[in-house]
């Protein structure tokens, strides 16, 4: 996405509009910020033990959240998703005043689903062009909000190591748990677990209280005045997509044994089967068993002795020959699911997990996988629709995604954080590649230095993001970074800060697929770092001539020729409806005919171009500053933002054909 030196994506804005009263939050006050540490609150880590790289957070290691769709028999679940208790918390005296505490009333307190986020509680007119109400509203609602949920902590639960799983709280939540403080969280679409066993008393009520900041981005949104900042938060000012607040995704309890199977990570290439099982031993006594690792081909299975001290985690490590197993193609994305069962000797434990049989690597120019050169067509988006906001429903995901079924596209590029579970299932079954990306947007020098050097944010996204989508099939390659400042005299800050996430990368993703980024520049001068030079472009619409895109596609590839480039963004804007000349900005056929020209010159270089991502599926909502009186949308889609209304774009994506042979 264009810096915020570029903003006026859709070309529409027009001499501000009178501003309206600020939400009650921040009517005459300095909004705040939550509270930092020296680093941020997870204490993210990376540990090597037994030669693989294992992530710890809050002290455990981080575990599988699989457990949202599928549970383990070993295993035990309390859904928290439905109705909670909730309240705005403007004047920030919630904690003072005992709000997470198990004996704190809720009466007059207002209700709210979760997952769901806040934005939409009073906006029935979400997907709407027309700005008459934008400013007003919880949309603009930022700083505190509290929520209170109770319930019935199982008997059966003596013993267990609990956790309580979120999918995602944005932007930072603070958790207690019968009045005990479990933790904090920073990083508004990454999951994370707490260990909350030490809080609970099993077979009696537990209160669970989640207290979610959102930084405001303005302090009059209908003007556009601000912005406002948070030197430490990532991203760290207003951006172009709308921070949708709250509890926004899944929540459930999960107790498992006291000696678990925490995670399973699995890498599968041509006949070999390599898994790494991450075991814990949370209990008082020494632990002595076997793993039982089966790869789910054949009927194959491996019983590898586990000796563990209390408090100790170790890693099994189990190989099998799965010569004749299919491999995960986007033709035929074949999925197998491996099980580990944990055994002493009945059994204790057990995690399984689904995977595929997979290569992804850079051969000089070209990217490959499963040893075959691949050309990527394929489409940045958004996770929103109008009736859920950023909480979508499997049906929305499944309508959303379908469109790269429809046009032909084989990659998605998740800009610019990670999506829900669902996402990654939709594209692991219908053998679409991922581009995963994490927060990482529009830093500056400041930001990236601080982060390197200090508090850890970004080093612990690109972490979390390998970590939990490392057996994905469909993901090929890690983005790190989308339009970040670049410091002078050789880039030092900049090259640290994208050396220090690619090194945490490295650590743990047994695949080694590829690391690449959205740069700002095709002459970013870090990319001897990226495994695939990645760019966005906008030659003809912010600068230049649609022309100019090949001569610079050959220049990038004079300076890197030992590397694949990636256009990672590209495209326009048009009026829904708006025809006329291919020569005149906001009609349809304009914005169709920058598409076809570049896409022209991407697929004339095969030798050394890996692909092409449009931007952008379908126009978003963003209150950036730029169209309030279109209800903060930018009108960049191949579709209107209900998903279902076509500019004439779409169709010449659909059409659009990859070179022979890829």
């Amino acid at each position: 996405m264009p810096s915020r030196r570029t903003v006026l994506k859709a070309g529409v804005l027009t001499a501000a509009l009178p501003g309206l009263a600020l939400p009650r939050a921040y009517a005459g006050t300095t909004p705040s910020l939550p509270p930092h540490g020296d680093r941020e609150p997870a204490g993210t880590r990376i540990e090597q033990i037994a030669g693989t790289g294992v992530l710890f957070q809050y002290d455990e290691v981080v575990p599988s959240f699989d457990g949202w769709a599928h549970e383990e028999p070993t295993r035990s679940y309390r859904r928290l998703d439905g109705s909670w208790a909730f309240r705005f918390d403007p004047d920030d005296v919630g904690l003072s005043d005992g709000w997470q505490l198990p004996g704190a009333g809720t009466s007059g307190w207002d209700r709210i689903a979760v997952p769901s986020s806040w934005d939409l509680k009073d906006r029935p007119d979400w997907g709407s062009y027309d700005g008459a109400g934008f400013g007003s509203g919880t949309a603009f609602q930022d700083g505190y909000a509290w929520y209170r949920t109770e319930l019935r902590v199982p008997g059966a639960w003596v013993g267990k190591q609990v956790r309580l799983m979120f999918l995602a709280v944005n932007y930072r939540a603070d958790v207690w748990v019968n009045g005990h403080f479990a933790g904090a969280h920073e990083g508004g679409h990454t999951p994370f677990a707490l260990p909350v066993g030490a809080a609970l008393q099993p077979g009696s009520t537990a209160a669970i209280a989640v207290r979610v900041h959102r930084r405001a981005d303005f302090t009059d949104y209908r003007a556009g005045t601000g912005p406002l900042n948070d030197p430490l938060a990532v991203p760290w000012k207003p951006v172009d997509y709308w921070p949708y607040a709250g509890i926004t995704r899944s929540v459930w309890l999960e107790a498992v044994p006291a000696v678990t199977i925490a995670k399973v990570l699995v890498s599968a290439q041509g006949s070999r089967f390599d898994a790494r099982v991450v075991v814990a031993n949370h209990g008082t006594r020494h632990f002595s068993g076997q793993a039982v690792v089966r790869p789910g081909y054949g009927s194959a299975a491996e019983a590898v002795p586990v000796s563990l001290a209390p408090g100790e985690t170790a890693v099994v490590t189990s190989t099998a020959d799965i010569a004749g197993a299919s491999q995960w193609r986007t033709d035929r994305p074949q999925l197998l699911r491996a099980t580990v069962q944990l055994r002493a000797p009945g059994l204790v434990d057990q995690l399984s997990t689904t995977y595929g049989v997979r290569s992804v690597d850079v051969d000089g120019s070209l990217l490959k996988v499963n040893g075959e050169p691949q050309f990527l067509k394929g489409f940045n988006w958004h996770e929103e629709t109008a009736a859920h906001g950023r909480s979508m429903t499997p049906k929305e995901y499944d309508h959303e995604l379908g469109h790269a079924l429809e046009t032909g596209a084989n990659l998605l590029r998740n800009c610019v954080y990670n999506r829900h579970p669902y996402a990654y299932d939709w594209a692991d079954r219908h053998g679409v590649f991922v581009m995963d990306d994490i927060d990482n947007m529009w830093m500056n020098t400041d930001q990236e230095r601080t982060q390197t050097e200090r508090y850890g944010l970004s080093r612990a996204l690109a972490a979390s993001m390998v970590w939990n989508q490392h057996n994905r099939p469909s993901v090929i390659l890690w983005c790190l970074q989308n339009e970040s400042e670049i410091d002078a005299n050789g880039a030092p800050v900049y090259r640290a800060w994208l050396q220090d996430m690619k090194d945490a990368v490295n650590a743990l993703d047994l695949h080694k697929r590829p690391v690449t980024w959205a740069s700002a520049t095709s002459w970013d001068p870090a990319f001897d770092i990226a495994d695939v030079v990645g760019f966005n472009e906008y030659f003809g619409y912010f600068y230049g001539k649609n022309e100019d895109l090949g001569p610079t596609i050959d220049a990038v590839h004079k300076n890197h020729p030992g590397k694949p480039i990636l256009i990672t963004e590209n495209g326009s804007w048009s009026f829904l409806g708006q025809h006329g000349p291919d020569t005149e900005q906001g009609n349809e056929e304009w914005q169709a005919a920058g598409f076809r020209a570049h896409w022209r010159q991407v697929t004339d270089r095969p030798e050394y171009v890996a692909g092409y991502l449009f931007w952008v599926l379908k126009d978003y909502k963003e209150r950036l500053g730029y169209n309030q009186q279109y209800n903060g949308m930018s009108t960049m889609g191949m579709l209107g933002f209900d998903s279902t209304t076509r500019r004439l774009v779409f169709d010449d994506f659909a059409a659009a054909t990859v070179p022979e042979g890829r």
